[in-house]
């Protein structure tokens, strides 16, 4: 992806936040790390400290909510060893935590230091580490009971840092009552995780960077999902980053009607919306394009979110269409989405990883019915589907999106979310009835890169491929369903009863 390294940044262990911090961290400053439970703080933090390992920094975890073990269990479950990395419990006593004990744990608000932040920097002081943990901020608050006793513990640890060369994380959970603004005004800098529970499927987390003094970042929310191995952040998506110099030469469908209908074919760095109700042939076509493209030696991609692997293949073979002699071979790769467990974030993740690792030049989204479905709110789709149409517009690939209509005839058809304007072609399927047969017509109402045929042409499903026929000239309200014939006087006869 794209080299995002900053000259003597503090890498966090995990490429898609340091993308988003535009390298990493700043060296030697305190950091807020903030996220309700369960939201991946200290899976972050592990990643943080065992990156310092790896380049041979010490690194010192400071815990006064788990213990050494429940760190060790957590570690384990990624596949890590904290070896090298020194924790240091600081769990609170029973006896600290009653009322009545809080005057021998923390001295009254004219003394500088209780006796948590006394045994915290003198630990420091002992391991001269070059990155820190601080887990939680929130046991602090708890111990300290009063907000003012609490921020002076706070700015006492600020004030211990200053000058010392280490990077601080410091994890909060955000159980305090009110948005603790003064805490955010201390820090060099402020990440929030969240976790947020969906009406159906999986989980879904982002990770917003708040501010960083100093340097640039990518604003907005991020989609991250913890998997094993440790957390994987999918940078949101800004087009006009990336650039990529193509030959503007058309993809053709190996179907001479079909091409001559486009105007010669699909245009390299366009998109294409093919639209028609269920079984009108809009993924056939889509097949017949990633065949033609593989026959050319170009790696294509198919996202399914409707349809198993082996439905499709048994389809395509179905009409003489060679996709899994393709598959086989791997020219083209079939990626089945469930919309339940995929983040958007994930899935245009995906795709870059497909185009800029594998050089793929042809994608297809079948469907943007089931594209719609993974995305939390309806609202986002066309922002981000326009970022992504125009990301893969620069690099030059042909990207094709089906989306299937509800109705089979006539003026009734209804279209789940309207895409039209933001493709750069636009073919629409319809079935008509003609001489007691329910047939298929097939148009181009729209292209953005060059003329095409604007008559309509009957569109034949066969064993032996799809066939086009010549334009329905004698035939007028085709896209009504009930089509009438043109008769020599110019009259028009039903022929919808044969």
């Amino acid at each position: 992806m794209t080299d995002t390294s900053k000259k003597g940044a503090v890498a966090s262990g995990i490429r898609g936040l340091d993308n988003i911090l535009g390298g990493g961290f700043t060296p030697n400053r305190i950091y807020l790390i903030e996220g309700d439970p369960g939201a991946g703080k200290t899976t972050l933090a592990l990643q943080f400290l065992l990156e310092g390992r790896r380049a041979g920094e010490q690194g010192l975890y400071v815990s006064l909510s788990e213990t050494k073990e429940e760190l060790e269990g957590v570690a384990r479950s990624h596949g890590w060893t904290l070896e090298g990395i020194h924790v240091h419990e600081l769990l609170p006593s029973d006896e600290s935590l009653h009322p009545d004990g809080q005057a021998r744990l923390f001295h009254p608000s004219e003394v500088e230091l209780g006796d948590t932040t006394r045994a915290i920097l003198g630990e420091v002081a002992k391991r001269e580490p070059v990155r820190i943990v601080f887990d939680s901020l929130s046991e602090m608050r708890l111990l300290a009971q009063h907000p003012l006793r609490y921020r002076r513990q706070v700015l006492a640890l600020k004030q211990f840092f200053i000058g010392r060369e280490c990077t601080v994380l410091l994890l909060d959970d955000r159980t305090s009552a009110d948005n603790d603004l003064q805490l955010h005004s201390l820090a060099h800098g402020v990440i929030t995780l969240q976790h947020l529970a969906q009406e159906y499927g999986a989980e879904r987390r982002r990770i917003r960077v708040l501010k960083m003094r100093g340097q640039p970042f990518r604003g907005g929310y991020h989609d991250f999902i913890i998997r094993t191995g440790g957390i994987d952040i999918f940078p949101r998506l800004v087009a006009a980053e990336h650039h990529k110099l193509f030959p503007h030469e058309p993809l053709t469908s190996g179907l001479e009607t079909l091409d001559h209908l486009l105007g010669g074919g699909l245009d390299r760095g366009t998109s294409a919306l093919f639209m028609g109700p269920a079984g009108s042939g809009k993924s056939t076509i889509a097949a017949q394009f990633l065949v033609a493209a593989a026959e050319r030696g170009e790696p294509s991609i198919l996202f399914t979110f409707d349809e198993s692997v082996a439905t499709i293949l048994t389809r395509a073979e179905g009409v003489g269409i060679p996709l899994k002699r393709h598959l086989d071979a791997g020219r083209i790769r079939i990626q089945q989405v469930d919309p339940g467990e995929l983040s958007p974030g994930e899935f245009v993740y995906t795709i870059r990883g497909a185009v800029e690792r594998e050089g793929v030049r042809v994608v297809v989204i079948d469907s943007l019915n089931g594209y719609l479905s993974a995305m939390p709110e309806e609202r986002f789709l066309t922002i981000q589907l326009h970022e992504l149409l125009t990301y893969l517009g620069q690099q030059g690939v042909v990207t094709m999106m089906v989306v299937a209509q509800q109705g089979l005839l006539g003026s009734g058809m209804q279209t789940p979310v309207d895409a039209s304007y933001l493709a750069d072609t636009v073919m629409v399927l319809r079935y008509f009835e003609a001489q007691g047969q329910l047939r298929r017509a097939i148009s181009v109402v729209k292209k953005r890169s060059g003329a095409h045929e604007d008559t309509l042409r009957e569109l034949r499903i066969r064993k032996g491929g799809l066939w086009l026929g010549e334009p329905l000239a004698e035939f007028h309200g085709v896209l009504s369903g009930t089509p009438m014939i043109m008769n020599r006087s110019g009259g028009a006869v039903d022929v919808g009863a044969g």
